[in-house]
């Protein structure tokens, strides 16, 4: 932004000014592992030579209204929340369905969606295997069972998910069950492990990558029904920017392509578990792979 403005005097000055790259703005939400994969991108990006900007903290619809708008360049999205939140489909589609359905939905508006990693953060309902409440519990089935016999199942979930479509609402048509209003405990989705830790619930609503999961030893119910969307985890380019800087396309896909499960929980670990910074995590991270 700096950049733009001196560029901007220096030419209403009629200053000559040296050629510059055109600065790349890279936007993030505001979790952790949006947060670690923006400040990947970003110190990517500078490492090869761009002039970049990082703009992340922002919320889900901000973000992408920021990306279609112009305020951001790039960031990275998940396939299910462009599918289902961004363009309104309902139908079930398998994950290559999915990141084609909506490669070819958000192409149609200027943005395009570069090779997917194999990390699929979607969502996932986890319990202690200590708890006596779920004990023999291994599926979504099970769980559904569980309500439709009037258990109390207390579960915390975030804000958002009891009115989401590819959510709880959904969940419960697919399954068959009523949750219940008295069973459900919407709270900051930073607050879920530690409710489901301390015993205050029997069962979390996590994002799959999650760190917390492996070090809190927590079993994931299998979603037998194959209800919850595929979040493939892909790096979103406005096309012009990217008509413009090719190479942003080879490094992301580069990057996306050394991404899956286990590597997003064991960076999201070192973060939310370990107490590392989110800056410290992207540089190891980039200089164990050779990228800086």
């Amino acid at each position: 932004m700096i950049l733009r403005k001196l560029l901007a005097i220096a030419v209403t000055l009629g200053l000559s000014a040296p050629v510059a790259a055109q600065e790349i703005t890279v936007g993030g939400k505001g979790f952790t592992e949006q947060l670690i994969l923006a400040e990947m991108t970003t110190r990517l990006l500078a490492a090869n030579g761009f002039e970049v900007e990082k703009a992340d903290g922002m919320g889900t619809t901000v973000v992408r209204q920021a990306l279609e708008s112009g305020a951001v360049d790039l960031y990275w999205e998940y396939t299910g929340t462009s599918l289902v939140t961004f363009n309104k489909v309902e139908e079930r589609l398998s994950p290559e369905d999915t990141y084609e359905r909506v490669k070819e939905l958000d192409g149609a508006k200027g943005l395009v969606w570069l090779a997917p990693s194999s990390a699929n953060n979607t969502y996932a309902l986890a319990i202690r295997k200590d708890d006596p409440v779920t004990s023999g519990m291994t599926s979504l089935s099970d769980l559904a069972a569980a309500y439709d016999q009037g258990q109390e199942v207390l579960m915390a979930t975030t804000a958002e998910f009891p009115r989401r479509d590819d959510g709880l609402l959904g969940l419960q048509e697919t399954y068959g069950f009523e949750a219940g209003r008295a069973n459900i405990r919407p709270m900051d989705g930073g607050l879920v492990f530690d409710a489901l830790s301390g015993g205050n619930v029997s069962v979390a609503v996590v994002g799959a990558t999650d760190g917390r999961i492996a070090a809190m030893d927590l079993q994931l119910l299998q979603d037998d029904k194959s209800f919850f969307p595929n979040y493939a985890l892909v790096p979103v380019v406005r096309a012009e920017v990217l008509e413009a800087n090719p190479q942003i396309g080879t490094l992301l896909e580069d990057l996306s392509g050394r991404l899956d499960d286990a590597v997003m929980q064991r960076l999201n670990g070192m973060v939310d578990v370990e107490g590392k910074s989110v800056e410290q995590v992207a540089e190891t991270y980039l200089t164990e792979e050779g990228l800086l």
